[in-house]
């Protein structure tokens, strides 16, 4: 197709996928393509999907029809873990063009100039196992946040989880690109860079073997040692890191760092063994508690966020009991609550008893009314304190946002002067 066309990007999902859209957007300027809003009128769609829960694919299919409405003869791109997961579903979806797997995405240009409106849907994918090629993606100028990727895929076989099976095993990139990554966006501007990966703890653990074929052992405790000395660059943030993975070096360096934020977003999953067990986690709920402790001791300002599932597959009221106990009395900050959801081809659908859809909503309320109780005792905790804040660019009804060092939400009236600098600010 002629490349002086106009394009869209729509992204459902994780930090993960936010910078890989991005990535993808720079990618297509590059060809030629002018970016314009989703919710404008383009030539091209690209919806970069999610398929941790079942609302993600309902709401790719929701954009799909959305799309069908207002723009019929515009071409739909679908790429992203749904799409690796269920090509043929995608494809089968009225107004859905082209279908690109994980190890295609990156090559959306290619294919976009071979496509035109009206053939049968096209799909571009291949066996997960054959992905071991990595792809450096980072966003820039979408928010005053920018995040890097570090590393895809995952090695571990959690049995509710279909993330292996949609971006493959654990690789990642360099140090040495890594660093080169930070020092460009640090020439562009950017104050902050949060590092993200499907597994960050794993970073340079390849189960791939690169083109030389020799095996690289480079650890996430030494690129965040090297990320320390990159100019420009004012904070760091670490997107989400496997409890069992976050090493007492990595904790002491981020307490003595002047550029890692006091901030971390621990995955729990759920605070009973019993169920850590049946999810196939690999740690138990001391583990995780030690975490934490070893955190509060040498940072008690530190901000901690949890993943929780609710509803999973042989969780009782007793087990869910032990959760709720177990974070109410843990110091972490925040939850991230999820209800679980059936996926195909994951262990999980084997475990009985299934819980009640009524009884996991219900459980996903009683947790995200305990993480609302803790960050307001968090937020209270530091009322009166001066701390450091980066303004983001958004104006939003003549307000701005940003994030304390550790990550208090600071709302105030918008002053063009603030954005993008980090501000001394009482809480």
């Amino acid at each position: 197709m002629n490349t002086s066309k106009t394009v869209a990007f729509h992204t459902l999902g994780c930090k993960l996928n936010f910078a890989e859209t991005s990535t993808l957007s720079r990618m297509l300027e590059n060809e030629g393509f002018q970016k314009k809003s989703f919710e404008d009128i383009a030539d091209v769609y690209v919806i970069n999907t999610c398929s941790v829960t079942d609302n993600a694919d309902k709401e790719c299919r929701q954009l799909v029809r959305r799309i069908q409405r207002k723009s019929p003869q515009s071409l739909v791109v679908i790429t992203g873990c749904y799409a690796q997961l269920k090509p043929k579903e995608i494809a089968a979806i009225k107004g859905v063009d082209l279908v690109l797997g994980a190890a295609e995405k990156f090559n959306i240009a290619t294919h976009l100039k071979e496509l035109s409106k009206g053939d049968s849907a096209r799909i571009s994918s291949c066996d997960i196992d054959e992905i071991s090629g990595f792809n450096s993606s980072f966003s820039v100028n979408d928010r005053t946040r920018t995040f890097l990727k570090v590393q895809d895929g995952c090695s571990y076989n959690c049995s509710f989880c279909t993330i292996p099976m949609a971006r493959g095993k654990s690789r990642s990139d360099t140090i040495a690109n890594v660093v080169a990554h930070a020092t460009e966006l640090a020439d562009r501007g950017v104050k902050e860079i949060v590092l993200t990966g499907v597994n960050l703890g794993d970073f340079g653990l390849n189960e791939t073997v690169n083109v030389s074929g020799v095996r690289r052992n480079e650890t996430f405790f030494e690129l965040i040692q090297k990320l320390e000395k990159v100019e420009g660059i004012e904070r760091y943030r670490i997107s989400s890191i496997e409890p069992n993975l976050l090493t007492n070096d990595i904790i002491g360096f981020v307490a003595g760092s002047k550029k890692f934020m006091p901030h971390f977003h621990i995955p729990l999953q759920s605070g009973s063994n019993h169920i850590l067990g049946l999810m196939r986690r690999r740690y138990k709920r001391e583990l995780y508690a030690d975490r934490v402790a070893t955190i509060k001791a040498l940072m008690p300002h530190c901000c901690i966020g949890a993943d929780v599932i609710v509803g999973s597959p042989g969780e009782t009221e007793e087990d869910f009991r032990t959760t709720f106990d177990f974070l109410h009395g843990l110091d972490v900050s925040y939850l991230h609550v999820f209800t679980y959801s059936e996926r195909d081809n994951t262990a999980a659908l084997s475990i009985k008893p299934v819980v009640p859809v009524h009884t996991r909503h219900e459980r996903n309320k009683t947790l995200r009314n305990l993480s609302y109780m803790k960050m307001q005792y968090f937020t209270g905790q530091h009322s009166g304190q001066s701390r450091e804040v980066l303004f983001e660019s958004r104006n939003k009804d003549g307000m701005m946002e940003g994030y304390t060092d550790n990550y208090i939400k600071i709302t105030v009236p918008y002053r063009e002067e603030m954005v993008n600098t980090v501000t001394a600010w009482t809480i």
